[in-house]
This record gives structure tokens, C-alpha cells and sequence, in this order.
């Protein structure tokens, strides 16, 4: 095709690359590019443009990376079926990534995010299944000890652990410090149900700036974990609802679920994550997802899948979504993945999200959006139940997201992260004949599957004879499955970058 006619500016502050990426994916919304046609090659845009080629590089990335375009090897890039996705987004004026100017607003600069049909049916899971789901009691991946349980582990790849090293502490001190010296009695009063109203314009503003939210404040619920705000599920949506997620997935939320659902199933996945034909065929109306990264897998949900997914859910009254956007803040190339919830026009969305993760565990913060049609059912019957959060702590948070801290500690944070992930990629290139790596480029940990049949089990008990622990993918499993190959995951968050080099040394060794 010919070269595209993109008009770049440097007056409305965007990111050249920004400027491609948007063009593109509005001319895909808009039906004017269509599936199977092939995009200029990188070299001959960046030349008509007159841009660096690595520019037009980073566009197609984030393209790439959404579902709106695939590569083709040898041949180029090329636009994605991604059927009635302009009908759905023009219904509303919403698009995935587009900021709109309803509530929440475009915030300034301390909002910045940086540069950042098969024939499978569903796998329900019976009654003994959730027996045996409970007494378990896996939370989250805290699977059970690898072999050689018992010896000390030098090195712990942890998928969940973050670096305490770079919170900043002074800061932190220094505005608690501000905030209790005063005679602020109102802090030490019970506040609003749903958090104080302050915390929650900033959130907002927050979402929408950096993940696209399309919400008010009063839509927005803060609770001490994600643990309670899923738990207030059970009130909102009832205790009769088949909630589906994928296998494997975020075992924690699955426990949870099948505290107090009827009946909790898995669904088959593909390489696009949760499929909408195994939803169908399983009959359940609540659907856990986590299309902007998934855990443990890493998979990015593309825009054809999302529009599915959507679709699926507004089209019957009692289906929802529910959106768990983790880690969403951590992304090594282009800029974060747009939530689901920003190209819900249907009001089914239920999107959680928390500061575990970008502030520090013990923070204990989370926060919920629910639709506008949910909030009179949650004002019926959750209305009532006080804060779980400490006022003081809110305030705390409020001030360190307002004054720029927050913002000036995640660029520090991406800035640490990105070298330790950079250091883990290098080091792992010795072992790259014998594993296939993925979920590289976003998130704190990524995944190395075998080339050749393995056992997982075996991999990790070499590797913790040499103290290293490592987590196998079947330890996040809801339901058993059986591969060929095997599939190891590796945290590197909480690691320092002699660790990561150290510990990477010696699963080489023996892997």
C-alpha cells in the first residue's frame, strides 16, 4: 500500500511515535484500513515521514502489542481482523486508548505514565473439585514448596516480590510527618463508606489519565486489599452467578470466587487469552479477566478479543467482567496497554486495580469501579459497611500521589525494573536453544517453556539442589492440565542485579 498520510506536530506535546500509533489505530477503529492489508515497512515510512526508523518501530510495537496489527516474517506487517470493533467504539465516542472529556478529565502533568473457535468446552469444576480448591489453600502463586523443600533457597525468583530498596521512605516520612503535626480531628472520625472523596477524585483522575477509566468518583470504591473488594462482589452480584476464569490464572481470586459463588468454572485460552466460546458453553455470566497482562502467563489481550469479550457481555443483562489490572504501570516498550474498561460502553465492567505493586504491599489500598447500574445495588447493600482503610492512610497517599512523588517513584521503579529485566534477558540467552522465552517487556517476572518434552517438577528440583527457586506454570493451575513441555517462571523484582546474574549462573548449570 502506499505510504500513509500522517501529519506530525510538535504543538499538541505528544510523542511522535504516539502520533503514528493513534493515526493508525483510529484509520483500524474507523474501517479505513482493513484486515489483511499490508502496512508501509518501517524503513520506507520513517523515510516519508522523515522520522528515525526506530520511531515508526515503537508505533508498530504498540500496534502490535494491542492486536491491530500482527508481523508477518519475511513479509511485513499487515492489519488484524478485528470485526465490528468501529461500530462498537464509534457508538459512544470511545475507543481503546482515547481519552474522552467526561468526568475525570485529562489531568496534568503529575498524571504522566513516563515513555512509557475451537471445540473445546469448559472445564467445570464439581463439587469435590472445590474441596480439594479449599483445603489447599493456595493464595495468589504461593504454590507448594518445589522438591527439596526444606533446604535453604539462596535465590528466589518470586513472581509477586517487589524491590522494598526503592520506596522512598524520606518522602513517605516526611508527609505523614506534615500530616499528623496539625490539629486535623477529622482524620480520626469514621469517612465515607467508600473512601474519602479526595482519594478518589485523585484516583480517578489518575485512571483516567494513565489507563483510560471512564468514571466518577463516586463510582469508585477504596478498600483495604483486593481480597475485600472482591469479597463485596458477593453482595453486589449475588451468590448465584457461575464466575469463569482461565487456567491457570490468579489462584487467590479463584479461592475467593468459590467462597461464594454457585458454581466457579475454567474456560480454555488460546494465545489471545480467555476464549469467548468456551464462556458460552459453560453458562457462566461473571468472567475474571486480566486482558492488559495476564498472571501467570503474560499474555496481552488484543483489541479482537477485548471487542469479543465485550460483546459477549452486554449481550445479556446479568453478565459482567471482572478486570483485574495488576501490575499495568510496569511496561518496558511503548506506552501501557489501554484497560477494557476504557471501550465499555455497555456499563459491564467491574475494574479493580491496586497500590500493592507500584507503592508497597503493606499499603493495603485497592480500589473498585463499579458501572453506573451496579452503584444503587452497592449503596443497598454494602452502603453501610464503614471503610476498611485508615483515614490517615488515605490522606497520606492522596498528598504523595498530588505532590508529583508518586509519579517522580514510578519512574524510578520502571527505571530499576527495566535493568534488572534488561540483566535477566541477557543473561538468559545461553539457555535460549534449549527454552522458548515470553511475557517479556512488561511486568516483573517472564516465562521460559521448553523446547523439547520436560518435566516441570524435575526443573525445579535441579534447580533448588542448586538453592534457587524457580515456580512451575501448573503451580498457578485451577484445574489440571497436561503439556508436552514445561513452563517456568522467573521473578525479578525483588531481586538486587547480582542476584539475578548470580542465580541465572547457576540455572544454567543445570538446566
Amino acid at each position: 500500500m502506499n505510504d500513509l498520510a500522517i501529519h506530525l506536530t510538535d504543538e499538541n506535546g505528544k510523542h511522535l511515535y504516539e502520533q503514528i500509533y493513534e493515526y493508525i489505530a483510529d484509520e483500524i477503529r474507523e474501517g479505513k484500513l482493513l484486515a489483511g492489508e499490508k502496512l508501509p515497512s518501517t524503513r520506507s515510512l520513517a523515510d516519508y515521514l522523515q522520522v528515525a526508523r526506530s520511531t515508526v518501530e515503537l508505533a508498530y510495537e504498540q500496534l502490535q502489542s494491542e492486536g491491530y496489527i500482527e508481523s508477518v516474517p519475511y513479509k511485513g506487517y499487515y492489519i488484524c481482523r478485528v470485526e465490528e470493533l468501529y461500530r462498537i467504539g464509534n457508538s459512544a465516542n470511545r475507543a481503546f486508548g482515547r481519552k474522552t472529556s467526561e468526568s475525570g478529565a485529562a489531568g496534568n502533568g503529575i498524571w504522566g505514565t513516563g515513555t512509557a473457535k475451537g471445540e473445546e468446552t469448559a472445564n467445570r469444576q464439581g463439587s469435590d473439585g472445590m474441596r480439594r480448591e479449599r483445603k489447599e489453600g493456595c493464595e495468589g502463586m504461593e504454590p507448594k514448596a518445589p522438591s527439596g523443600a526444606g533446604r535453604r533457597f539462596d535465590i528466589d525468583f518470586s513472581p509477586n516480590a517487589i524491590d522494598m530498596s526503592l520506596f522512598p521512605f524520606g518522602t513517605w516520612r516526611k508527609i505523614t510527618r506534615d500530616i499528623l503535626s496539625g490539629d486535623r480531628k477529622e482524620l480520626f472520625a469514621l469517612g465515607e463508606a467508600r473512601g474519602d472523596r479526595s482519594l478518589r477524585e485523585t484516583v480517578c483522575r489518575y485512571l483516567h489519565a494513565s489507563r483510560g477509566v471512564n468514571a466518577s468518583p463516586d463510582q469508585i470504591v477504596v478498600g483495604a486489599g483486593n481480597d475485600y473488594l472482591l469479597l463485596l462482589l458477593q453482595y453486589i452480584l449475588g451468590r448465584d452467578i457461575t464466575a469463569a476464569f482461565e487456567n491457570p490464572s490468579y489462584r487467590r481470586a479463584f479461592r475467593i470466587f468459590s467462597s461464594f459463588a454457585a458454581r466457579t468454572v475454567t474456560v480454555p485460552s488460546d494465545e489471545n487469552g480467555i476464549r469467548v466460546d468456551g464462556l458460552l458453553s459453560s453458562g457462566a455470566n461473571v468472567a475474571y479477566v486480566m486482558p492488559s497482562r495476564q498472571f501467570p502467563t503474560g499474555t496481552v489481550m488484543p483489541i479482537g478479543r477485548r471487542t469479543e469479550l465485550l460483546r459477549w457481555a452486554g449481550s445479556a443483562e446479568d453478565r459482567y467482567l471482572v478486570e483485574d489490572d495488576y501490575d499495568s504501570e510496569f511496561r518496558y516498550r511503548g506506552k501501557p496497554i489501554p484497560s477494557l474498561q476504557s471501550a465499555d460502553t455497555a456499563g459491564r465492567v467491574i475494574y479493580i486495580g491496586t497500590f500493592s505493586k507500584s507503592v508497597a504491599p503493606a499499603i493495603r489500598i485497592s480500589f473498585m469501579v463499579l458501572p453506573e447500574g451496579l452503584m444503587e445495588v452497592y449503596e443497598k447493600k454494602c452502603g453501610f459497611f464503614a471503610s476498611t482503610v485508615s483515614r490517615i492512610d488515605q490522606t497520606i497517599l492522596n498528598e504523595f500521589i498530588l505532590s508529583g512523588a508518586f509519579e517522580r517513584h514510578l519512574n524510578r521503579m520502571r527505571k530499576a525494573y527495566r535493568e534488572k529485566h534488561d540483566l535477566l534477558l541477557e543473561c538468559l540467552q545461553p539457555l535460549l536453544d534449549r527454552f522458548r522465552l515470553s511475557g517479556e517487556y512488561a511486568g516483573l517476572h517472564v516465562l521460559l517453556t521448553t523446547r523439547e518434552p520436560a518435566g516441570e517438577e524435575a526443573l525445579l528440583k535441579r534447580a533448588a539442589e542448586r538453592g534457587v527457586r524457580i515456580y512451575g506454570l501448573k503451580e498457578a493451575a485451577l484445574a489440571p492440565f497436561e503439556t508436552e513441555c514445561a513452563t517456568v517462571l522467573l521473578g525479578y523484582g525483588g531481586l538486587d542485579q547480582g542476584k539475578i546474574r548470580e542465580g541465572i549462573g547457576r540455572l544454567n548449570e543445570v538446566l
